[in-house]
């Protein structure tokens, strides 16, 4: 009986020549087809906007195309060389990191890095810079002051505070007539870190020096230093307590975010220390109060009145990216006119460059004179490394714990691990 092996062989030949045929027609099709650029996105309440962007930019041509990505490690993707081809994300000392090791390319040559107001780019150097790069390009910036009950402060006959005894005259006035002065949710770390916090600091210290000095003290900070939080966050952590244990909702300890939100859609309370993310969660309670914003005062002066910004979003494109050039093309229609101002006013955001539109929504126009003149400071929680559980340690000062010893940790544990580092 004749063998069917030669017979075989061919025909596995023909399949095999055959399925090399389809994988090079396959990668011709790729070779001519719109360059991929992976699009990371942070801001898990802006993606259906983003995506909708992406939509419109892919269809408006062939060359690229853009896939969002808001679910990789970002840690992990830089560690194997496979990072995003682009990322928009809230800019903070943990992503400075990948910045100073110089992991992000240099885009201080396309004209949008031009239009950015020198004051906002400033904030990005706060917590890091690679020489001769401009590797992070803001795209907004979001203010955060008190949040007020215009009608709760007219019924009570108070007008707006702009010095430290201004606020504590309000604060006895509305509380006189039975009326919460603030509405407190300690019950959640990252609202006393945020508010409480970072308003009280931000307000009586130069945040970016206090930190410069910080970083330049490094194994010595501590008592005899000169910076420490244990010397320089002592009247404005006495002044914390001095609103939290005398002005605020009794059961405090037990209430987070969401039961402040409700609360205050309620009229339970005068003021509110959050950010503008939290009007869409009040106007769920209801959408016709009338609110503002204004800086909280810690000083005599008003002079020193500033508000507490973060650079909600910004750009980057990654050295490891082997799609850098579409990747610009996308950033560039990202950096479009009216594509920052249309996405800053839906999130209430403040325009990072020299052509931004000025922003209109009365809920945040207290703030704008503090932006327009550079008056503000990055929270001062968002500059102290995440090692550092700063979020906690002003939970327990406001909810009890002994606020010197706890600053003096605070020291210790930036000695430590500057010795680390």
């Amino acid at each position: 009986m004749p063998s069917n092996r030669p017979r075989r062989l061919r025909r596995l030949l023909s399949v095999l020549l055959a399925a090399v045929a389809v994988c090079g027609a396959l990668t011709a099709c790729s070779a001519s087809g719109p360059e991929p650029v992976r699009f990371y996105l942070s801001k898990p309440e802006a993606i259906p906007y983003f995506r909708d962007l992406i939509a419109t930019f892919n269809a408006s041509q062939t060359k690229v195309q853009v896939v969002l990505d808001s679910s990789s490690s970002l840690q992990a993707g830089f560690l194997r060389g496979n990072p995003p081809d682009l990322g928009m994300l809230n800019y903070n000392m943990e992503m400075a990191r990948f910045m100073e090791r110089g992991a992000l390319s240099d885009l201080g040559d396309m004209p949008e890095a031009q239009r950015i107001l020198p004051s906002v780019q400033k904030l990005v150097d706060q917590y890091a810079t690679y020489p001769g790069r401009t590797s992070v390009l803001p795209y907004s910036v979001q203010a955060a002051s008190v949040i007020y009950n215009k009608k709760v402060f007219a019924v009570a006959g108070v007008q707006v505070p702009q010095t430290w005894d201004e606020l504590i005259a309000v604060c006895d006035t509305l509380k006189a007539a039975g009326v919460t002065p603030f509405y407190a949710t300690f019950k959640d770390p990252w609202t006393v870190a945020q508010g409480w916090f970072d308003y009280t600091v931000g307000g009586s210290v130069d945040v970016a020096t206090f930190f410069d000095e910080m970083a330049r003290e490094g194994t010595a900070v501590g008592p005899d230093s000169t910076a420490s939080f244990q010397n320089g966050f002592v009247e404005p952590i006495d002044r914390m307590l001095q609103l939290s244990k005398n002005y605020t909702n009794a059961d405090a300890d037990s209430r987070g975010y969401g039961d402040g939100n409700l609360a205050f859609g309620q009229g339970k309370a005068a003021m509110y220390l959050q950010g503008p993310w939290a009007f869409s969660e009040i106007d769920k309670t209801d959408p016709n109060l009338d609110l503002g914003t204004f800086p909280l005062p810690m000083t005599g002066s008003a002079d020193d009145l500033k508000v507490r910004v973060n650079l909600d979003l910004a750009a980057w494109i990654p050295e490891a990216s082997k799609h850098k050039a579409a990747a610009r093309e996308f950033l560039t229609y990202l950096f479009q006119k009216n594509v920052m101002d249309d996405y800053n006013a839906a999130f209430l955001g403040y325009g990072t460059t020299t052509d931004s539109a000025p922003v209109t929504d009365p809920r945040i126009l207290g703030m704008k004179k503090y932006f327009d003149e550079a008056k503000f400071y990055q929270g001062p929680s968002k500059s102290i490394p995440l090692t550092i559980p700063t979020e906690n340690y002003m939970q327990g000062i406001v909810t009890g714990s002994n606020p010197t010893g706890t600053l003096q940790t605070m020291d210790a544990d930036w000695a430590r691990l500057a010795l680390r580092q």
